[in-house]
């Protein structure tokens, strides 16, 4: 049975790939990418690597031929990531791919305020309505995103933040990795949604707790509002598109919509999730930066 990964050459889909190469045979792994060369290791162990682009629907389908299962990892193109989920659903179907795995948001449901909540709840409903069996991988933030948060909060001694005493589950990418390559190594997952979260929730005085902790830097938690949040991100230098973007997540945090722990890594991969602190400590070098 042929297993293929589309974004395999990112951050996520390279720690699948890693995982599949050891549970299954090279040859059944397809690894989808828009730069094949950065996948050269991959093609050396027997990985079967094509090129890929989801603003090419027809080489798509040509790029999933002889696929059956296919872990889709949702783009981060803001205002165009679902034009292409939707074509590498028709291609998954033009193809004969029979299942899709989805990695979609924690708890993408209506009134999530988070920015990106909308673009995975249509990519979900567009999935339940094709007729591919369907899983989601419903991600909760990323643990590895803080590393840089928690370095220029330990620089500066201090963590501004607009989600007041909102905590997040944040997960590794790692367990977010074990639990992929799980549902595409195993049955009984067609029709489920799995919440892929850490251990604990984390607020922003634990996150400012952890950097001190780990470095020895005091770190003051600042309250702001949102529209201060954004101008400081935006007076930092990124993007005015962005930065409203991110603080929708702080507003995400405080409503409590990402708080929830589960136990959806260890039930599919038989192991505990990586805790933030282990990930952090994992990073230490680059909170001192």
């Amino acid at each position: 049975m042929k297993l293929a990964v589309s974004g395999a050459s990112g951050h996520l889909g390279r720690q699948v790939t890693a995982l599949l190469l050891n549970q299954v045979s090279p040859a059944d792994v397809v690894l989808l990418t828009r730069s094949p060369d950065g996948l050269a290791d991959a093609a050396a162990r027997g990985a079967d690597v094509r090129p890929a682009d989801f603003d090419d629907p027809a080489g798509l389908a040509e790029a999933l031929a002889g696929v059956e299962r296919l872990l889709l990892i949702s783009t981060d193109a803001v205002g165009q990531s679902v034009a292409q989920h939707r074509a590498a659903i028709d291609a998954a179907v033009a193809a004969g791919v029979r299942h899709v795995v989805y990695t979609s948001l924690y708890r993408p449901e209506e009134g999530n305020p988070a920015a990106a909540a909308g673009a995975h709840r249509e990519t979900e409903e567009a999935l339940r309505a094709s007729p591919l069996a369907w899983t989601f991988l419903r991600n909760n933030l990323y643990a590895e995103n803080q590393i840089q948060a928690v370095a220029q909060a330990v620089a500066s001694g201090r963590l501004v933040t607009n989600a007041r005493d909102g905590g997040i589950a944040y997960v590794s990418r790692e367990d977010c990795a074990a639990a992929a390559a799980a549902v595409l190594t195993s049955e009984g997952h067609a029709g489920k949604a799995y919440d892929i979260t850490g251990p604990a929730t984390v607020s922003a005085d634990d996150l400012a707790a952890l950097g001190t902790t780990l470095t020895g830097a005091p770190v003051a938690v600042v309250q702001v509002d949102d529209d201060a949040l954004i101008a400081g991100l935006v007076a930092h230098g990124l993007p005015e598109p962005a930065a409203p973007w991110i603080a929708s997540f702080g507003v995400a945090t405080r409503e409590g919509w990402l708080d929830q722990p589960s136990t959806a890594v260890q039930d599919l991969t038989g192991r505990a999730p990586v805790s933030l602190h282990d990930v952090l400590k994992t990073h230490l070098a680059e909170l001192t930066v």
